[in-house]
C-alpha cells in the first residue's frame, strides 16, 4: 500500500524508482523525509527543468504591455526555476527580464 499524497491527499499514488508520484497533482516525493517543498518543473515534453538550461519557446505568446508577440522558436538562455504560476525567470533579447510558463517551451 502506498501513502497518500501529501499535498491533495490522493490514494492513487505510484512508486517510480525512489520517489512517489501523485497522478492527480502531479507531485513527487520521497516517503519518510522532511516534507520540504522540492519544486519540479517539466517542460510541454515532460522533461525536467533546472537552473541555466536553454529552452525554446513552442507557440506565439501575447507579451502583456507589448505590441509584438514572443514568437515560436525563440531560444532562451540561462533559465532560473521559480516559485508561482510562470515557474521560468529568465532574459530574452529584444524583450528583457520576464517570467514564463514551463507548459509553453521545450528544453535544447
Amino acid at each position: 500500500m502506498y501513502p497518500n499524497c501529501p499535498k491533495c491527499n490522493s490514494s492513487y499514488t505510484y512508486e517510480d524508482g525512489n520517489l512517489f508520484v501523485c497522478p492527480e497533482c502531479a507531485h513527487e516525493w520521497v516517503d519518510g523525509e522532511d516534507q520540504e517543498e522540492v519544486v519540479v518543473v517539466k517542460d510541454a515534453n515532460g522533461n525536467v527543468l533546472q537552473d541555466g538550461d536553454s529552452v525554446t519557446v513552442i507557440k506565439d505568446l501575447k507579451v502583456k504591455g507589448s505590441s509584438t508577440p514572443l514568437k515560436q522558436g525563440t531560444k532562451v538562455k540561462s533559465i532560473r526555476i521559480v516559485d508561482g504560476d510562470h515557474n521560468i525567470d529568465c532574459k530574452i533579447d529584444g524583450f528583457g527580464a520576464m517570467q514564463l510558463k514551463s507548459e509553453f517551451v521545450k528544453k535544447l
